[in-house]
């Protein structure tokens, strides 16, 4: 399981290949939000998406002789497209499962960054068996989106770079917001955070109609959506939380958001507007919590991870015609 020394480690061998995010902040979102408003662009990150942090953490921990063999990985686009520059990086082959379903520019992209894409059916197919039938013969090394220990530290590092960037704001206390599909993302930036920055409260945010983490959060027991479409928030939807990420995400995380469609693509529309910034629908779930949530938060600081920005142009113009 992962733990702080892991994700540290990771830190190490992702040193000089990611890039450190900054936090941002508008004058403009501090009001809405009714409080001190940080945004952690990993929109900004390669490839689109915090995905790369994980992807790179888990091929380089990889044997020489297993990386040898190659990478297979299933994602919706942001895994995808972060486990096909990884392994271009490392000189070796990816095979990527991703839902016929996914933004185009995503199956494009993981494409022109030479990994193989083979397309699924998500409402009539599971990806593991899709992927598990593809692999009999190929024996490549399955990188998980999030149940995988070393994907999870990966995306921690992200934590890290948070609580030594908020403390040179003099920050120590804020709740933070991250959009949570299987919970790799939120789970590693929670353990980074209740070592480095242990006053910092986790928040989940989910998309309405697919809140599995916080219905398993509440249950104690992982609990799955009964969809396996219905939003526009592609990026964070998933069967349930991991079976590695649950434990994590009920030891470390608080409250959980739950946010619509709608105010995601309000939240996406205020970030470019005043940020600057291009966010996709998934990846603007934690700053729509922070803004139009902010009673479930507590204290005078709110810190909210924009975890990627990969998003149609057609989608986008939606957006930008939503009134903030």
């Amino acid at each position: 399981m992962t733990d702080i020394t892991m994700i540290r480690a990771a830190a190490d061998r992702i040193k000089g290949k990611a890039r450190v995010t900054p936090l941002l902040s508008s004058p403009f979102l501090d009001d809405i939000a009714g409080r001190r408003l940080w945004l952690k662009p990993e929109c900004l990150q390669h490839t689109g998406s915090f995905k790369f942090r994980g992807a790179w953490s888990a091929i380089s921990a990889l044997s020489d002789t297993d990386r040898k063999r190659g990478v297979i990985a299933f994602s919706s686009g942001n895994h995808a497209q972060g486990v096909a520059l990884a392994a271009a990086r490392h000189g070796i082959s990816a095979v990527i499962i991703m839902p016929s379903d996914a933004p185009a520019i995503k199956i494009a992209n993981t494409r022109a960054l030479g990994a193989e894409v083979v397309l699924y059916d998500r409402a009539t197919e599971n990806r593991d068996d899709v992927a598990a039938k593809y692999n009999e013969s190929r024996n490549l090394n399955l990188i998980k989106p999030f149940d995988n220990p070393y994907v999870v530290a990966g995306q921690g590092t992200i934590g890290l770079e948070i609580a030594a960037q908020a403390a040179k704001e003099g920050v120590t206390d804020a709740a933070v917001l991250v959009p949570c599909g299987g919970g790799g993302l939120t789970s590693g930036v929670a353990i980074a955070l209740a070592a480095d920055a242990p006053d910092m409260r986790v928040h989940p945010c989910e998309p309405e109609g697919f809140d599995d983490v916080a219905r398993s959060l509440a249950s104690g027991k992982i609990e799955t959506n009964p969809a396996a479409t219905g939003s526009i928030c592609d990026s964070i939807i998933t069967a349930a939380p991991g079976e590695l990420t649950f434990p994590l995400l009920q030891r470390h995380c608080t409250a959980p958001v739950i946010v619509t469609d709608q105010e995601c693509l309000r939240a996406m529309a205020l970030a470019f507007d005043r940020l600057k910034v291009v966010i996709e629908p998934g990846g603007a779930a934690a700053l729509a919590g922070a803004l139009f949530h902010g009673d479930v938060l507590t204290g005078n600081n709110v810190i909210v991870v924009a975890s990627g920005g990969n998003v149609d142009r057609d989608m986008f113009q939606t957006a930008l015609e939503t009134t903030p």
